[in-house]
Order: C-alpha cells, then sequence, then structure tokens
C-alpha cells in the first residue's frame, strides 16, 4: 500500500516541443506525451469502509516518445511519424496490460513495450523492402510511478535531473559507441571517421533495442530529447535550464539554446516533472 500511496500523490507534468532548426527546411522530428487513466475515482459512497476502493485508485501511466528520422526530408520524416503512431496505436491496443500492470510482472510490461517498436519497425520494413529505407531513433518513457520503464533505439536521448546533478540513462547506439566499447578503435578515430554519426541499430535499419527501468524521486526531472539538442547544448547548461525552470519554460529554454548553438539539425525536447499533488 505504501507504493500506491506515493502514486497517487504525485502528478507529471510534461511538455514536448519540435523545431526544424535553422539548416533544415523540414522538420524529421517526431513525439508524443500521452496519458492513461487507470484508476477509479469515488465520487459519492455511504460505505464506512473504503478499503477496497482504495485498492482499486491506480497510478496514471505517462507514456512520452521521441523519435528522430533517418534518410531525407521525406523519409526520415515518414520514419519518425510510421515509428510514434505505431506505437501509440498498439498502446492503444493493449491498454489491458497496461490497466493489469503489477510490480511483480515488470518483465511482460517491458516485453509489451518492446513490441510496440518492433510493430513500427516491421511497418517500415514492409513498406520500403529494398535494402536502405528510411528508418528512425525511438525513446520511450512509460512512467508508472515511481518507475520509468525505458525503451530505447538509436542516438536520442534520455536523462533526469536530481538534485542539481544530470544523469543520462540511454546509452547512444552508434557504430562509433559500439567499436569503442569492444577496443575496435579509439575515441578519437571514430570521432575522426564520423562513426558517432552511423548507427548501430535503429528503428526500420538493424533494430536491437535496449530496454531498463529507471527509480524515480518526487522532484525528479526527465528530459527525452533528439540529438539536434546535444549537438549544440552541453550538459551543464541543460542542468542550468532544468533545473530553473518550470517543464514549459524549460523545454523552450532548451530549443532556443541549441538553435543559439547553431541550430545545425532538428530538435526535439520533452520535459516531464514529477509533483507532488
Amino acid at each position: 500500500m505504501e507504493t500506491e500511496t506515493l502514486a497517487r500523490s504525485v502528478r507529471i507534468d510534461a511538455v514536448g516541443l519540435s523545431h526544424a532548426g535553422k539548416v533544415r527546411s523540414a522538420n524529421e522530428d517526431h513525439f508524443a506525451i500521452m496519458v492513461l487513466h487507470r484508476s477509479i475515482q469515488l465520487r459519492s459512497t455511504n460505505l464506512q469502509d473504503t478499503t477496497i476502493l482504495d485498492r482499486l485508485r491506480r497510478p496514471e501511466v505517462n507514456i512520452l516518445v521521441v523519435a528522430d528520422g533517418v534518410g531525407g526530408a521525406i523519409g526520415g520524416k515518414l520514419a519518425s511519424g510510421v515509428a510514434v503512431r505505431s506505437v501509440v496505436e498498439y498502446l492503444a491496443e493493449a491498454v489491458g496490460c497496461v490497466q493489469d500492470f503489477d510490480v511483480d510482472r515488470e518483465q511482460t510490461f517491458l516485453d509489451h513495450l518492446s513490441r510496440a517498436v518492433e510493430r513500427g519497425h516491421d511497418r517500415l520494413k514492409a513498406m520500403f523492402q529494398a535494402h536502405g529505407g528510411p528508418a528512425t531513433t525511438l525513446t520511450m518513457v512509460t512512467v508508472v510511478w515511481p518507475r520509468a520503464y525505458v525503451v530505447h533505439v538509436g542516438d536520442s536521448r534520455g536523462y533526469y535531473l536530481r538534485n542539481g546533478t544530470l544523469k543520462q540513462f540511454t546509452r547512444d547506439q552508434t557504430m562509433g559507441d559500439y567499436l569503442v566499447d569492444i577496443g575496435a578503435v579509439t575515441e578519437q578515430h571514430a570521432q575522426k571517421a564520423g562513426l558517432y554519426n552511423v548507427l548501430s541499430s535503429a528503428v526500420g535499419g538493424d533494430l536491437v533495442p535496449s530496454v531498463g527501468v529507471v527509480d524515480l524521486m518526487e522532484g525528479d526531472t526527465l528530459l527525452l530529447c533528439s540529438d539536434g539538442l546535444t549537438k549544440h547544448v552541453a550538459d551543464e547548461r541543460i542542468a542550468q535550464v532544468l533545473g530553473t525552470n518550470d517543464p514549459e519554460t524549460a523545454a523552450q529554454s532548451l530549443i532556443d539554446a541549441a538553435l543559439e548553438g547553431g541550430g545545425s539539425d532538428n530538435v526535439t525536447v520533452v520535459v516531464a516533472r514529477g509533483n507532488a499533488e
């Protein structure tokens, strides 16, 4: 009961913004913020014992998604849109698995979230039979307070800010990161060869999703973003913006900072914060 009480006392405030940037004519990024309500709200009763109703009150499920398309103005935009729409569609169809969520079945829950991403991947593969069709990154965080369930593909990123400290909870899936990890090349060689710009995993490409769980605390701020932000804005600046602003102001300030830094790519941010009700 302690977990359920905590879950009912925290509200997630989330804001998303996207901008084409200063160089590209089209925006290939997409994002979505969704809330699934799965509680029974007691309006009126003359029952003296409402314990059973307390057990039926469940926390909201907040779903945050950012996708950054790869493959040109038309293909990349299509790929990220298909991926996000597929996630939304799958979760709408599988809403029962969300409403029946229980901490003892976390792996089953993560499997459902992974399949939502795989649906978008399968659709893109079916649309473009030839090798080298458009693809997309996708970072999805599903918050069932106080847990955040992460499915991550590509080099968009997820962070959380806690007590002024910014922590990245995703790892970039690029050829540079992969080859450096296995000791095949040095960071300097990977950077010089542009390997950090080549995805090793993508929805519509070679899909290897990463899944995980993050434990949240009241007051934490979540950030999901495409690499149009992190190309131009250092982690220290991101932490300062998130730590001193409400989600709406922070989202706009991060977009502005990316544009001021050069705006060489599309930039998308989703900022969310857990607040006591």
